[in-house]
């Protein structure tokens, strides 16, 4: 399930786990910089119910990002993600997000410096590719050398949004629906890099389709805002049709 501002926060993903056992949830986007000077019980804190969870986290410090993903797997998370897809201007002014995909080799710094840190998994979640002011990389050799860069840090797991990501003249709202997405591009992908796991993420909103992506080949499937809008329909079948349970249990606290 993807990290949605505002909405994926614990209450939610104590409330989804109810429904399946084996999805992996993922937290908001936190900065590294406020897990430094924030309150980490408020950022960090989740009941160990919700495993497995991942944080996403969000900056362009190497130093920084080290100590953040550091801090979460003392907090017992099970993946630290780093955000390379937000668009926002806000996150771009911080120097992350979508705009890390036109520094390859800062992300693979920043991978590095984190895997360094931890011994619990290194994810980066990115777009097809970005259009702005300041960069247009929309091409797909564009995305694949960024996969390739942020490769050689030894990062193995991309999540892919499969929707450009548009830096000036759209709010991030509009940008859920422009431009199109582009699945195939995403394929194209996992087969040019057989060696990587792809997780495919954007507009998929329900299991039938999750299953399909994944008959075409993709390691992993990505849900996002049909899994909190309709957590039964998209959530409750997926220990059976996605995990592979024989007989699926509703997941209830001790």
């Amino acid at each position: 399930c993807a990290p949605l501002m505002d909405w994926t926060d614990r209450h939610c993903r104590a409330f989804h786990r109810h429904l399946t056992r084996h999805a992996l949830l993922y937290t908001e986007m936190v900065t590294a910089q406020a897990i430094r000077h924030g309150d980490r019980q408020r950022l960090l804190g989740f009941d160990p119910f919700e495993q497995p969870v991942a944080l996403q986290l969000g900056g362009s410090d190497p130093v920084q990002l080290a100590a953040g993903a550091r801090l979460g797997e003392r907090w017992g998370y099970d993946e630290i993600n780093l955000n390379c897809g937000c668009p926002s201007e806000r996150v771009q002014t911080g120097s992350f997000g979508a705009c890390l995909m036109a520094e390859p080799a800062l992300v693979a710094d920043c991978v590095k410096a984190m895997r360094d840190a931890v011994a619990v998994a290194v994810t980066v979640k990115h777009r097809i590719g970005i259009r702005g002011a300041a960069h247009c990389l929309d091409r797909y050799e564009d995305m694949e050398q960024f996969v390739h860069t942020v490769a050689t840090s030894g990062c193995d797991r991309f999540i892919v949004h499969a929707r450009i990501a548009l830096l000036a003249g759209l709010s991030p709202k509009q940008n859920r629906d422009i431009p199109p997405l582009d699945y195939p591009l995403v394929l194209r992908l996992k087969r040019a890099c057989p060696e990587l796991e792809i997780v495919l993420n954007g507009g998929i909103a329900s299991l039938e389709q999750a299953r399909g992506h994944l008959a075409e080949g993709f390691d992993g499937v990505m849900v996002g805002r049909a899994a909190y809008h309709e957590p039964a329909a998209v959530l409750a079948g997926a220990d059976t049709l996605i995990a592979g349970e024989d007989r699926p249990e509703v997941a209830a606290e001790d």
